[in-house]
């Protein structure tokens, strides 16, 4: 049984005076959860405190982003080490943001998939297409391009230590959401595709849902079978909104049971 998994991306948002109220909050509302694992990733400068503030919860850290390479003359990045000594837990690489806005390539993904799984953090590999691809009937090839690029290289037993986070490009920070039948379908599709190369894999393989998921949305999207949670952006920057989906998460957790 997949156990479900909700992570929140703060993306450039954070206080270091409104971190500690968030995160108090955070830890309290979400206390009485047992079946679904949670995480934020805040913003690099805030990694050490966060992780301070969290630090012996049930709420884990993760980072938004590492360097391509594992350190020296690279001024302004950070290493996969740097953020295991911050108390990071996941990091999220590929996200589209970083790959429409930054120009990362799926050689950019792989680089970074190895360097983080190398320093022991769980990578939580994004993949989605563009509005254009969908309509196009690209989804499919798209997503699993992506993820061939990270297995050609590296094997598919890399996925064995890995996260996958589907997020339609469309989907993020536009209020749009892939209807609970859209989600489904991309995600088995990623999970047939692994098993046909690794069943047992395929099975524990957790891959979640990002695209503008809120309370209002998660049941349905949770609910779905091949649906492991959520990658949450704008919505986990309010703990109680946060906390909201995350017990849903749970609920339906213990309903699949």
């Amino acid at each position: 049984m997949r156990k479900k998994l909700v992570i929140g991306n703060w993306k450039m948002n954070g206080q270091r005076s409104l971190n500690s109220e968030r995160a108090s909050h955070l830890i309290s509302l979400t206390a009485s959860l047992s079946s679904v694992g949670v995480a934020v990733c805040p913003p690099f400068p805030y990694l050490a405190q966060l992780s301070g503030l969290l630090f012996g919860s049930h709420v884990h850290i993760g980072a938004q982003n590492l360097c391509a390479f594992s350190s020296g003359a690279y001024t302004g990045e950070v290493s996969a080490h740097m953020l295991v000594d911050s108390g990071c837990r996941y990091v999220l690489i590929g996200h589209s943001e970083r790959r429409t806005l930054f120009g990362e390539t799926d050689v950019d993904v792989t680089r970074k998939v190895e360097l983080a799984q190398h320093a022991g953090l769980t990578p939580v590999i994004c993949v989605g297409e563009t509005l254009e691809q969908r309509e196009r009937g690209e989804t499919d090839s798209v997503i699993i391009g992506q993820l061939r690029a990270v297995t050609e290289t590296l094997g598919v037993d890399v996925l064995s230590k890995a996260v996958i986070a589907y997020e339609p490009v469309w989907a993020i920070g536009t209020g749009l959401s892939a209807s609970p039948e859209q989600a489904q379908a991309v995600h088995e599709k990623i999970r047939q595709w692994v098993a046909a190369q690794a069943s047992v894999l395929a099975d524990t393989l957790q891959i979640l849902y990002g695209g503008s998921v809120n309370a209002q949305n998660a049941r349905s999207i949770f609910s779905q079978p091949d649906v492991d949670g959520g990658l949450i952006g704008g919505a986990s920057l309010d703990p109680a909104i946060f906390a909201q989906i995350c017990r849903v998460a749970e609920e339906v957790e213990k309903v699949a049971v």
